[in-house]
């Protein structure tokens, strides 16, 4: 089955906005009721739908990783109100996509191995639903729109009800500005006393949300926050050192993790690596470095491809990682675009650095 699966999607893979495009339309028409939990523009949608599938496709044969993946998945689409036969729309919509674009290569056995992957995607995915007894999302209000630079702002919400996330993980989103256009972003401060949420986005070019959220958000603005997810910080009670790899506002899970650490009578030792292209995008870095004057265990690293910091590094996270060694004896926690943190991932697995060192999450950002 698995052999199948992967050969058949290599066929399809090159034509993945035509395939999600006609998934969709099947789906729409099969289940129109499923038109209104979508934004009318479909081009983020279409692009995340494949991500999901080449991600499933690659961890096929992995149950380990694979099935906590889709519990959690689950357990996400439970804020689009999603029924069982939702699921059913879902597997006929996407059998019927690959039939069209496999043409010739389309076989009863390729058909069979699909059908019965997809049921067991669906069940898992079900299962983890199923198992979240916690509200499908969080109601809470804008109360700060600080804007750091012309693309990075940070932003403070006010859950009505405390949000039950530990420190490096993510949530969605959904805003006024952008209604059914869910956003993942990560908390940048531990669960507070008084339960705000504080998050930093950088507007992208063609980012439909970001730049919404980063130059339309105002104060009392109304927002939906989805369920926590992802497994950067698994080790969250443990107590070996720590390398962080910071590429631009990937620094945020990392902040609420040096959040919850600061709380601790004895912390970790911890190496942070914060980078990008240039000064301007170590938006944070005064603040770290004054973070580090008091905590004598953090130790920060700015790293510019433009060697435009002084006292920091020159060149790509990746490179300046890997020039200290393999990191033997430290957990590694990676956060940024999922180019750099596959970039890093490579280079370190190269270096020596074994893969369960290496813990990181990789969702679009946009």
């Amino acid at each position: 089955m698995v052999a199948l699966i992967r050969d058949s999607f290599a066929v399809v893979e090159p034509r993945s906005d035509e395939v999600a495009r006609y998934f969709y339309a099947v789906l729409f028409t099969i289940a129109p009721e499923t038109r209104d939990l979508f934004p009318v523009n479909m081009e983020v949608q279409r692009s995340r739908f494949f991500g999901a599938l080449v991600h499933i496709v690659q961890m096929i044969d992995n149950r380990q990783e694979l099935e906590p993946y889709l519990r959690q998945l689950g357990r996400d689409h439970r804020k689009f109100d999603v029924v069982e036969r939702h699921f059913e729309a879902v597997g006929t919509a996407l059998l019927a996509a690959l039939k069209r674009y496999l043409g010739d290569e389309w076989t009863e056995e390729v058909e069979r191995a699909w059908a019965d992957a997809y049921a067991i995607v669906a069940g898992v995915m079900q299962e983890g639903a199923a198992a979240d007894s916690g509200p499908a999302w969080w109601a809470g209000t804008v109360v700060e729109h600080r804007k750091l630079s012309s693309k990075v702002a940070v932003l403070r919400v006010q859950p009505d009800e405390p949000v039950p996330y530990r420190p490096g993980q993510y949530v969605s989103v959904e805003t006024p500005q952008r209604q059914r256009m869910w956003r993942y972003l990560s908390p940048a401060n531990p669960p507070s006393a008084d339960g705000t949420i504080e998050f930093h986005v950088r507007s992208v070019p063609e980012g439909w949300v970001s730049r919404a959220l980063v130059h339309h958000t105002r104060i009392g603005d109304r927002w939906r926050i989805g369920a926590p997810m992802g497994s950067l910080w698994l080790d969250h009670t443990g107590s070996r050192d720590l390398v962080m790899v910071a590429g631009g506002t990937g620094l945020a899970p990392l902040r609420a993790v040096l959040g919850e650490l600061e709380q601790r009578s004895q912390p970790p030792k911890v190496e942070l690596f914060f980078g990008g292209a240039s000064h301007d995008d170590l938006y944070q870095l005064a603040e770290l470095r004054q973070f580090a004057e008091r905590h004598p265990w953090l130790t920060v690293n700015p790293v510019t491809e433009d060697g435009s910091v002084p006292g920091g590094f020159e060149g790509t996270l990746p490179d300046v990682v890997t020039s200290h060694g393999a990191w033997h004896g430290y957990d590694v926690l990676i956060s940024g675009s999922p180019e750099m943190i596959r970039a890093t991932v490579s280079r370190m697995l190269v270096t020596g650095t074994t893969f369960d060192q290496i813990y990181y999450d990789s969702f679009p950002t946009d």
